[in-house]
């Protein structure tokens, strides 16, 4: 296993935990969850600072949640096709939100502030993620490009819009992601209105 394919192993062990424990998460839970001895971290990583880095990271690329964008069947119905993309979108953003609390609540963020490969996202990198998950987005419109309101790319981003300000309003009364689906499809307005 090449180096690179090691980090990438060991990160993806280390996500959960880090998702749960934050900063807490001992080398020694890493290497039990990857299979590995502790000291196979260190030929990877310089430190547990800079494995957490590495999860960060990976916690906030786009990439895996345009590919799963991107596999969303373009014969489904559109409404099927934007649930499956919604979805897709609140596990990425659960993922990265997991991740990044975690490690805020147990100070690593606030200790490795001035550690460019430790901050947060910069808005740079938030701005290119957003392009790519956005376009991704955009194909999931284009089989309805004559019959639609606006482009698939407008359409797209008023879609991310209303996902991204998604009311959490409790138990009884959150919205399900087929309502969400299909206000933004058929509107506000019942078949009285």
């Amino acid at each position: 296993m090449s180096p690179e394919e090691r980090r990438a192993m060991i990160v993806a062990a280390a996500l959960p935990l880090v998702a749960e424990y934050g900063a807490a998460v001992t080398t020694k839970q890493v290497a039990l969850a990857a299979g590995i001895g502790e000291a196979t971290i260190f030929r990877v990583f310089e430190d547990k600072d800079e494995l957490l880095a590495a999860c960060v990271a990976e916690a906030v690329r786009p990439d895996h949640v345009v590919r799963e964008i991107s596999s969303i069947p373009l014969d489904l119905p559109l409404a099927e096709r934007l649930g499956d993309a919604a979805d897709a979108l609140a596990a990425h953003l659960q993922r990265m939100g997991a991740v990044i609390g975690s490690l805020h609540t147990t100070g690593q963020l606030r200790r490795s502030r001035g550690a460019a490969d430790q901050e947060p996202p910069k808005a740079d990198d938030r701005a290119e993620s957003m392009r790519q998950i956005r376009e991704a987005m955009a194909e999931l419109f284009e089989p309805e490009r004559e019959s639609l309101r606006l482009s698939p790319e407008k359409s797209a981003a008023m879609f991310l819009g209303l996902l991204f300000v998604r009311p959490r309003m409790g138990d009884s009364a959150s919205l399900e992601t087929t309502e969400i689906v299909d206000v933004f499809l058929r509107g506000a307005l019942g078949a009285a209105g």
